[in-house]
Protein backbone atom coordinates (compact mmCIF):
# COMPACT_ATOMS: atom_id res chain seq x y z
CA UNK A 1 0.00 0.00 0.00
CA UNK A 2 1.29 3.65 -0.89
CA UNK A 3 1.11 7.01 1.07
CA UNK A 4 -2.59 7.45 -0.11
CA UNK A 5 -3.88 4.34 0.90
CA UNK A 6 -3.84 2.60 -2.49
CA UNK A 7 -3.64 -0.79 -2.58
CA UNK A 8 -2.20 -3.25 -5.36
CA UNK A 9 -3.27 -7.04 -5.27
CA UNK A 10 -1.23 -8.66 -7.97
CA UNK A 11 -2.46 -12.08 -9.79
CA UNK A 12 0.89 -14.22 -9.85
CA UNK A 13 1.18 -17.48 -11.43
CA UNK A 14 4.27 -16.99 -13.67
CA UNK A 15 4.69 -19.43 -17.05
CA UNK A 16 0.85 -20.01 -16.46
CA UNK A 17 -0.63 -16.70 -17.28
CA UNK A 18 -1.39 -16.36 -13.89
CA UNK A 19 -4.33 -18.78 -14.54
CA UNK A 20 -7.39 -19.58 -11.77
CA UNK A 21 -7.22 -21.78 -9.28
CA UNK A 22 -9.22 -23.33 -5.98
CA UNK A 23 -5.97 -21.94 -3.67
CA UNK A 24 -5.93 -18.51 -5.34
CA UNK A 25 -9.85 -18.37 -4.87
CA UNK A 26 -9.06 -18.08 -1.56
CA UNK A 27 -6.12 -16.47 -0.81
CA UNK A 28 -7.73 -13.84 -3.10
CA UNK A 29 -10.80 -13.29 -0.50
CA UNK A 30 -8.64 -13.40 2.58
CA UNK A 31 -6.54 -10.45 0.57
CA UNK A 32 -9.48 -8.59 -0.47
CA UNK A 33 -11.08 -9.24 3.07
CA UNK A 34 -8.32 -7.78 4.66
CA UNK A 35 -7.25 -4.87 2.85
CA UNK A 36 -11.29 -4.04 3.25
CA UNK A 37 -10.64 -4.22 7.10
CA UNK A 38 -7.87 -1.54 7.43
CA UNK A 39 -9.23 1.82 7.30
CA UNK A 40 -5.94 3.38 5.77
CA UNK A 41 -6.55 1.48 2.55
CA UNK A 42 -8.65 3.66 0.58
CA UNK A 43 -8.69 2.05 -3.00
CA UNK A 44 -7.62 -1.31 -4.22
CA UNK A 45 -6.21 -1.81 -7.70
CA UNK A 46 -6.42 -5.45 -9.10
CA UNK A 47 -3.73 -6.51 -11.76
CA UNK A 48 -1.35 -9.14 -13.02
CA UNK A 49 1.88 -9.53 -13.28
CA UNK A 50 4.18 -9.85 -16.59
CA UNK A 51 2.20 -9.23 -19.55
CA UNK A 52 -1.25 -11.07 -18.60
CA UNK A 53 -3.98 -10.34 -16.61
CA UNK A 54 -5.99 -13.78 -15.73
CA UNK A 55 -6.12 -15.96 -18.31
CA UNK A 56 -9.01 -18.07 -16.79
CA UNK A 57 -9.08 -21.08 -14.92
CA UNK A 58 -5.79 -23.37 -14.80
CA UNK A 59 -6.05 -25.67 -17.85
CA UNK A 60 -5.04 -28.99 -15.31
CA UNK A 61 -8.62 -28.02 -13.58
CA UNK A 62 -10.33 -28.03 -16.58
CA UNK A 63 -8.89 -31.28 -17.79
CA UNK A 64 -9.66 -32.84 -14.44
CA UNK A 65 -13.38 -32.11 -15.02
CA UNK A 66 -13.70 -33.82 -17.76
CA UNK A 67 -12.89 -37.09 -16.12
CA UNK A 68 -14.06 -36.77 -12.62
CA UNK A 69 -17.20 -37.99 -10.99
CA UNK A 70 -16.69 -34.78 -8.19
CA UNK A 71 -20.23 -32.40 -8.46
CA UNK A 72 -18.59 -28.72 -9.82
CA UNK A 73 -20.70 -26.31 -7.40
CA UNK A 74 -19.18 -28.52 -4.40
CA UNK A 75 -15.77 -28.53 -5.69
CA UNK A 76 -15.32 -24.85 -5.70
CA UNK A 77 -17.86 -24.24 -1.91
CA UNK A 78 -16.76 -21.29 0.02
CA UNK A 79 -16.64 -23.23 3.13
CA UNK A 80 -13.96 -21.91 5.88
CA UNK A 81 -12.73 -19.16 3.72
CA UNK A 82 -13.00 -15.56 3.99
CA UNK A 83 -15.81 -13.68 4.10
CA UNK A 84 -15.06 -10.31 2.39
CA UNK A 85 -17.96 -7.81 1.68
CA UNK A 86 -20.38 -9.72 4.11
CA UNK A 87 -23.38 -8.11 6.13
CA UNK A 88 -23.86 -5.77 3.60
CA UNK A 89 -26.85 -7.19 1.16
CA UNK A 90 -27.91 -10.71 1.65
CA UNK A 91 -27.62 -10.73 -2.51
CA UNK A 92 -23.73 -10.15 -1.98
CA UNK A 93 -23.14 -13.31 0.09
CA UNK A 94 -21.76 -15.14 -2.91
CA UNK A 95 -18.79 -15.61 -4.93
CA UNK A 96 -17.65 -12.62 -7.07
CA UNK A 97 -20.70 -10.31 -6.12
CA UNK A 98 -19.27 -9.57 -2.78
CA UNK A 99 -17.17 -7.09 -4.76
CA UNK A 100 -20.08 -5.21 -3.94
CA UNK A 101 -20.26 -5.40 -0.22
CA UNK A 102 -16.38 -3.76 0.14
CA UNK A 103 -16.34 -0.89 2.06
CA UNK A 104 -12.95 -0.02 -0.73
CA UNK A 105 -13.59 0.93 -4.33
CA UNK A 106 -11.73 -1.61 -7.02
CA UNK A 107 -10.73 -1.08 -9.80
CA UNK A 108 -9.37 -3.89 -12.38
CA UNK A 109 -6.25 -2.93 -13.83
CA UNK A 110 -6.68 -5.33 -16.82
CA UNK A 111 -2.91 -5.29 -18.42
CA UNK A 112 -2.88 -8.06 -20.49
CA UNK A 113 -5.05 -11.18 -21.64
CA UNK A 114 -8.36 -11.75 -19.27
CA UNK A 115 -10.57 -14.56 -19.76
CA UNK A 116 -13.08 -17.05 -18.14
CA UNK A 117 -13.57 -16.19 -14.64
CA UNK A 118 -11.52 -13.52 -14.96
CA UNK A 119 -13.65 -12.08 -17.10
CA UNK A 120 -16.48 -12.02 -14.60
CA UNK A 121 -14.14 -11.20 -11.56
CA UNK A 122 -13.57 -7.87 -13.28
CA UNK A 123 -17.46 -7.17 -14.20
CA UNK A 124 -18.12 -6.91 -10.63
CA UNK A 125 -15.36 -4.37 -10.30
CA UNK A 126 -16.05 -1.17 -9.85
CA UNK A 127 -14.22 0.39 -12.55
CA UNK A 128 -11.99 -1.07 -14.97
CA UNK A 129 -9.28 -0.26 -17.49
CA UNK A 130 -7.53 -1.30 -19.91
CA UNK A 131 -4.22 -1.55 -21.90
CA UNK A 132 -3.63 -1.36 -25.21
CA UNK A 133 -3.89 -5.14 -27.12
CA UNK A 134 -5.55 -6.56 -24.30
CA UNK A 135 -7.62 -9.51 -25.15
CA UNK A 136 -10.77 -10.18 -23.24
CA UNK A 137 -13.24 -13.61 -23.67
CA UNK A 138 -15.47 -15.24 -21.51
CA UNK A 139 -14.38 -18.65 -23.43
CA UNK A 140 -17.37 -20.90 -22.23
CA UNK A 141 -19.23 -20.71 -25.52
CA UNK A 142 -16.18 -22.48 -26.99
CA UNK A 143 -15.43 -24.86 -24.04
CA UNK A 144 -19.16 -25.98 -24.24
CA UNK A 145 -20.25 -24.39 -21.05
CA UNK A 146 -23.17 -21.87 -20.10
CA UNK A 147 -22.34 -18.54 -19.13
CA UNK A 148 -20.33 -18.21 -15.56
CA UNK A 149 -20.49 -16.61 -12.08
CA UNK A 150 -23.12 -14.40 -13.30
CA UNK A 151 -22.05 -13.11 -16.49
CA UNK A 152 -26.21 -13.04 -18.08
CA UNK A 153 -26.68 -10.52 -15.12
CA UNK A 154 -24.44 -8.03 -15.12
CA UNK A 155 -23.16 -7.80 -18.44
CA UNK A 156 -26.36 -6.91 -19.64
CA UNK A 157 -26.57 -4.17 -17.33
CA UNK A 158 -22.84 -3.09 -18.19
CA UNK A 159 -23.23 -2.65 -21.91
CA UNK A 160 -26.78 -3.78 -22.32
CA UNK A 161 -28.65 -6.60 -23.97
CA UNK A 162 -27.39 -6.20 -27.42
CA UNK A 163 -23.95 -6.21 -26.67
CA UNK A 164 -24.13 -8.91 -23.51
CA UNK A 165 -25.21 -11.33 -26.69
CA UNK A 166 -22.22 -10.80 -28.70
CA UNK A 167 -20.14 -11.46 -26.20
CA UNK A 168 -21.76 -14.43 -24.33
CA UNK A 169 -23.08 -16.10 -27.23
CA UNK A 170 -19.66 -15.79 -29.51
CA UNK A 171 -17.10 -15.93 -26.90
CA UNK A 172 -15.00 -13.91 -29.16
CA UNK A 173 -11.49 -12.08 -28.24
CA UNK A 174 -12.82 -8.67 -27.48
CA UNK A 175 -10.18 -5.81 -27.73
CA UNK A 176 -10.00 -2.86 -25.37
CA UNK A 177 -11.06 -0.06 -28.03
CA UNK A 178 -14.67 -1.76 -28.63
CA UNK A 179 -14.88 -2.42 -25.01
CA UNK A 180 -15.06 1.10 -24.30
CA UNK A 181 -17.18 2.01 -27.08
CA UNK A 182 -19.56 -0.73 -25.16
CA UNK A 183 -19.48 1.34 -22.18
CA UNK A 184 -17.42 -1.86 -20.14
CA UNK A 185 -14.23 -0.19 -19.49
CA UNK A 186 -13.52 3.17 -18.25
CA UNK A 187 -10.39 3.81 -20.29
CA UNK A 188 -7.92 2.65 -22.64
CA UNK A 189 -4.27 3.24 -21.93
CA UNK A 190 -0.78 2.20 -23.70
CA UNK A 191 0.48 -0.49 -22.55
CA UNK A 192 3.65 -0.88 -20.79
CA UNK A 193 5.07 0.88 -17.52
CA UNK A 194 2.93 3.55 -17.90
CA UNK A 195 -0.35 1.95 -17.54
CA UNK A 196 -0.96 1.18 -13.71
CA UNK A 197 0.45 4.78 -13.23
CA UNK A 198 -2.54 6.04 -15.66
CA UNK A 199 -4.88 3.87 -13.65
CA UNK A 200 -3.37 5.14 -10.16
CA UNK A 201 -4.31 8.44 -11.71
CA UNK A 202 -7.89 7.53 -10.93
CA UNK A 203 -7.23 5.96 -7.62
CA UNK A 204 -5.58 8.98 -6.28
CA UNK A 205 -8.23 11.26 -6.92
CA UNK A 206 -10.37 9.01 -4.93
CA UNK A 207 -7.79 8.13 -2.45
CA UNK A 208 -6.73 12.09 -1.51
CA UNK A 209 -9.84 13.89 -2.96
CA UNK A 210 -13.39 12.52 -1.49
CA UNK A 211 -14.20 11.06 1.29
CA UNK A 212 -14.09 7.12 2.10
CA UNK A 213 -17.61 6.94 3.85
CA UNK A 214 -19.36 8.66 1.07
CA UNK A 215 -17.73 6.32 -1.68
CA UNK A 216 -18.58 3.01 0.16
CA UNK A 217 -22.49 4.91 0.55
CA UNK A 218 -22.50 5.86 -2.77
CA UNK A 219 -21.23 2.06 -4.28
CA UNK A 220 -23.76 0.15 -1.85
CA UNK A 221 -26.62 2.58 -2.91
CA UNK A 222 -25.45 2.28 -6.30
CA UNK A 223 -25.91 -1.81 -6.48
CA UNK A 224 -28.88 -2.16 -4.03
CA UNK A 225 -30.63 -0.09 -6.05
CA UNK A 226 -29.78 -2.38 -8.90
CA UNK A 227 -31.94 -5.04 -8.06
CA UNK A 228 -34.78 -3.04 -7.38
CA UNK A 229 -37.10 -1.05 -9.32
CA UNK A 230 -38.57 1.71 -7.48
CA UNK A 231 -36.49 5.09 -7.83
CA UNK A 232 -38.83 7.15 -5.48
CA UNK A 233 -37.51 4.42 -2.82
CA UNK A 234 -34.19 5.37 -3.69
CA UNK A 235 -34.75 8.97 -3.46
CA UNK A 236 -36.63 8.37 -0.03
CA UNK A 237 -33.60 6.08 0.86
CA UNK A 238 -30.66 8.88 0.22
CA UNK A 239 -32.86 11.63 2.03
CA UNK A 240 -32.29 9.17 4.97
CA UNK A 241 -29.04 8.90 4.38
CA UNK A 242 -28.12 12.18 3.31
CA UNK A 243 -29.72 13.81 6.78
CA UNK A 244 -27.23 10.82 9.19
CA UNK A 245 -24.28 12.57 6.65
CA UNK A 246 -24.60 15.96 7.84
CA UNK A 247 -23.89 15.10 11.20
CA UNK A 248 -20.44 13.75 10.55
CA UNK A 249 -17.11 15.26 10.66
CA UNK A 250 -16.56 14.51 6.82
CA UNK A 251 -19.43 16.64 5.87
CA UNK A 252 -18.09 19.22 8.60
CA UNK A 253 -14.25 19.41 6.74
CA UNK A 254 -15.87 19.14 3.22
CA UNK A 255 -17.92 22.29 3.73
CA UNK A 256 -14.55 24.17 5.11
CA UNK A 257 -12.69 23.51 2.73
CA UNK A 258 -15.20 24.83 0.10
CA UNK A 259 -15.59 27.77 1.67
CA UNK A 260 -11.57 27.54 2.44
CA UNK A 261 -11.06 26.80 -1.81
CA UNK A 262 -8.95 23.96 -0.53
CA UNK A 263 -8.65 20.01 -0.74
CA UNK A 264 -10.42 18.30 1.72
CA UNK A 265 -8.58 16.57 4.41
CA UNK A 266 -10.37 13.64 5.54
CA UNK A 267 -9.53 11.53 8.05
CA UNK A 268 -9.43 7.45 7.60
CA UNK A 269 -12.87 5.39 8.60
CA UNK A 270 -13.52 4.20 11.72
CA UNK A 271 -13.77 0.25 11.56
CA UNK A 272 -15.46 -2.08 13.56
CA UNK A 273 -12.56 -3.80 15.64
CA UNK A 274 -12.16 -7.10 14.38
CA UNK A 275 -12.67 -10.74 15.84
CA UNK A 276 -10.73 -13.77 15.95
CA UNK A 277 -13.15 -15.20 13.34
CA UNK A 278 -11.49 -12.13 11.01
CA UNK A 279 -7.85 -13.75 11.07
CA UNK A 280 -8.51 -17.15 9.25
CA UNK A 281 -6.03 -18.01 7.59
CA UNK A 282 -6.57 -18.76 3.58
CA UNK A 283 -4.62 -22.01 3.54
CA UNK A 284 -6.77 -23.70 6.23
CA UNK A 285 -9.62 -23.52 3.85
Amino acid sequence: MDEDGIATVWFHRPGRGNSWTNRMHAEYRWIMETLDRDPAVRVVVVTGTGNQFCVGADAKALSFYTTSEDDYSESVAVGREASPGSGVNPEFETDLIWHWGLRVPVIAAINGACAGIAAALVSFCDLRFAAEGAKYTISTPRLGLPAEYGLSWVLPRIVGTTHAADILFTGRVILPEELLAMGYLNGVYPAGDEFLENVYTTARMIARQVSPASVTSAKRQMYADLLHHHPGRSIDDSKGLIGGFMKSPDFQEGVKALQEKRSPRFPDPQLPPRTEADNRDPSLA
